[in-house]
């Protein structure tokens, strides 16, 4: 599993594009300008947002991830070793990021989803 498994989920997204606006490697995953899922330029896992701090904290205490780097408390880092050692599912991944566009799509404003297809 890795960065290109994650762009290839990210960008079945309507309205999903990719960036790297710190420079150096990074893969911003965006909808109506606003991050959903980052893969780092380290490449060793993507992070992802969740509902909130006690969903993240939660996923985190089951072994579903670790505390997202430099992100909110509500962010989760889904590592690739444990994906590619089967711990979490292709499955699993396709869920978080979906999740995460989900939430961070659904606070657009009206006018930006609608356009979005």
């Amino acid at each position: 599993m890795s960065r290109e498994i994650v762009n290839a989920i990210c960008a079945q997204f309507p309205g999903a594009d990719c960036s790297d606006p710190w420079g150096g490697g990074h893969d911003a995953w965006k909808v109506g300008g606003k991050m959903f899922a980052s893969v780092g330029a380290r490449g060793d896992g993507v992070s992802v947002k969740t509902g909130d701090i006690d969903t993240a904290q939660a996923l985190i205490e089951m072994g579903r991830g670790i505390k997202a780097p430099y992100f909110h408390r509500s962010w989760l880092h889904v590592p690739f070793d444990r994906i590619a050692a089967n711990d979490i599912t292709e499955d699993e991944l396709r869920d978080r990021l979906e999740t995460s566009y989900r939430i961070v799509r659904s606070k657009l404003p009206k006018k930006v989803q609608a356009g979005l297809g």
